[in-house]
């Protein structure tokens, strides 16, 4: 009879499990999302009503492939190119409105001191966490910490990020453009002119900037980790753009493979760089002027301080996962802000004539940038900033809600995101003025804080991007080097089509004409 009772207790367990499981997928399925979705409707919020699971994403990739089918004229307006779905989800059901990414409601705040407010209260409206384990191997650091944790990060990796500490690699940015500045004065050589793409060649100047100042070694050397990282980020853009069904991340699915592949392999080119370091450092050999020994001597000082108690350091997992992360911001965020300022200037001969007449009084007819000129680069600062406005890297952030929070009129619960359209914001006509939507760097001449409207293309608040300073540096010293050796023209066979994506970037590249001064 024993059997017969163990029998019946282990079916009764096994009934157990698939019950609670059963329970479980019920609730993240239909009722958690259905009693939101309720909440939400009794403060006067609209959106489409819940599809289970996958809520909105149908409709969100089919309009994004839609809007992006077709180039747009230079005159457009190029919101609704970028961020269709939620213009549509606002023509649709008002300003305050909600949509569904997967089981999740996103309500959307498009007033600027709210989206202030959010900002500020990072420990309130916290990132999103990231479920799928696939998109998990996409370079986090910093970027995806809260809390104590991220508070500690910040601490130390903060002094390899100090305006003083930036300066020293000045020479550095220098010597990556003078290389692709070389190569166009070949391609121009003959005629003195020339029709080329250059956004590849931007690529390629962040992309050497990067590997030099934060490992201080040579593109070539940082070649393979910027491709692998290049074609990680495209594979995991395409993963978040389906609901993440648990368990679906493990799958070895083609996709899933290569990103555990890629994420493998960057991190192992990382962790021998790293280990060499550390053993000349040991020896008294390193020369900690880039980021990757800055840091790593900042989190040595931190854990003598403590009596070397290495809880209070960051470990070489977390150190990988900071170098990754600046290999892929520090590259993507600069080689898309200079591509459109290009593409901006060369639409506004008048702006481009300025910076370069600038650039030439404050460096000389030799061309050779400072620390101390690039601070005195006043018009090219606001030229990039109108860039950063118009075309804001990141079109919209995401915070999650962990506890029931009251913003303005609405009272959150805990489980629902907000979204905050950046692009929107920095184009709003209300606080940008009529021409909210036109070029005209002349409104930050009083700086940004005067300008007018919300500027957040690197945040806000705490959490403010800490390469701000570093990707500013670069693209004044690369951007003034330019214009000094050459002028811009848009080319007969350029294409108009900005992407959205982990970036803002040309979907066809950027075919201008080169002309050597």
């Amino acid at each position: 009879m024993q059997w017969i009772y163990s029998i019946v207790a282990a079916a009764c367990f096994a009934i157990a499990i698939v019950l609670t499981y059963a329970w479980r997928l019920l609730n993240w399925a239909y009722l958690r999302p259905k009693r939101l979705e309720k909440i939400l409707r009794k403060q006067g919020l609209n959106g489409n009503s819940y599809t289970p699971v996958s809520g909105d994403m149908k409709e969100m990739v089919k309009t994004m492939q839609e809007a992006n089918s077709k180039p747009i004229s230079l005159d457009d307006d190029i919101k609704p190119r970028l961020q269709a779905f939620l213009l549509k989800t606002i023509h649709k059901h008002g300003k305050d409105c909600f949509y569904w990414k997967g089981p999740t409601p996103v309500v959307v705040i498009t007033e600027a001191e709210l989206i202030k407010e959010v900002l500020n209260k990072s420990s309130v409206y916290e990132k999103p966490k990231v479920l799928n384990p696939v998109v998990r191997m996409f370079p986090r650091g910093l970027f995806s910490h809260e809390k104590e944790k991220w508070a500690k990060h910040r601490k130390i990796i903060n002094p390899a990020f100090h305006v003083e500490k930036l300066k020293m690699m000045v020479p550095a940015f220098h010597l990556s453009c003078d290389e692709v500045l070389g190569k166009w004065e070949k391609l121009v050589a003959e005629e003195g002119w020339c029709e080329v793409d250059v956004y590849p060649y931007l690529e390629s100047v962040t992309s050497d900037a990067i590997s030099r100042t934060a490992f201080g070694s040579s593109y070539e050397e940082g070649r393979r980790v910027f491709e692998l990282q290049k074609e990680q980020a495209a594979l995991i853009f395409k993963a978040m753009q389906s609901v993440y069904i648990p368990g679906s991340g493990f799958l070895p699915t083609k996709r899933n493979k290569r990103i555990k592949q890629i994420y493998e392999e960057v991190r192992s080119n990382i962790r021998g760089l790293i280990d060499k370091r550390v053993e000349a450092m040991k020896a008294g050999e390193a020369i900690n002027t880039d980021l990757l020994g800055l840091m790593l001597e900042s989190n040595f000082q931190e854990i003598e301080q403590n009596g070397s108690n290495s809880k209070f350091g960051l470990t070489i997992d977390e150190i990988i996962e900071e170098c990754r992360l600046f290999y892929f911001a520090g590259q993507e965020t600069t080689s898309t802000l200079l591509v459109w300022t290009l593409i901006l200037l060369s639409r506004h001969p008048d702006w481009q004539a300025k910076a370069r007449d600038e650039a030439v009084r404050v460096f000389g007819h030799d061309g050779n940038p400072t620390p101390e000129g690039i601070n005195r680069l006043k018009i090219v600062t606001m030229i990039l900033h109108e860039v950063l406005r118009l075309y804001s890297p990141v079109l919209a952030l995401e915070r999650s809600v962990g506890t029931e929070t009251r913003l303005g009129r609405l009272t959150l619960p805990a489980g629902v995101r907000v979204s905050l359209p950046v692009m929107l914001a920095q184009h709003d006509v209300r606080t940008w003025g009529e021409n909210g939507a036109e070029f005209d760097p002349e409104r930050f001449s009083e700086g940004v804080t005067n300008a007018g409207g919300l500027f957040i293309p690197f945040g806000w608040g705490p959490r403010i991007c800490i390469g701000l300073n570093f990707a500013l540096i670069e693209a004044k010293l690369v951007l003034s080097m330019m214009l000094m050796r050459f002028s811009f023209e848009l080319s007969p066979s350029y294409t108009h089509a900005p992407v959205g994506g982990l970036t803002t970037r040309p979907q066809h590249g950027a075919h201008l004409r080169l002309r050597k001064l």
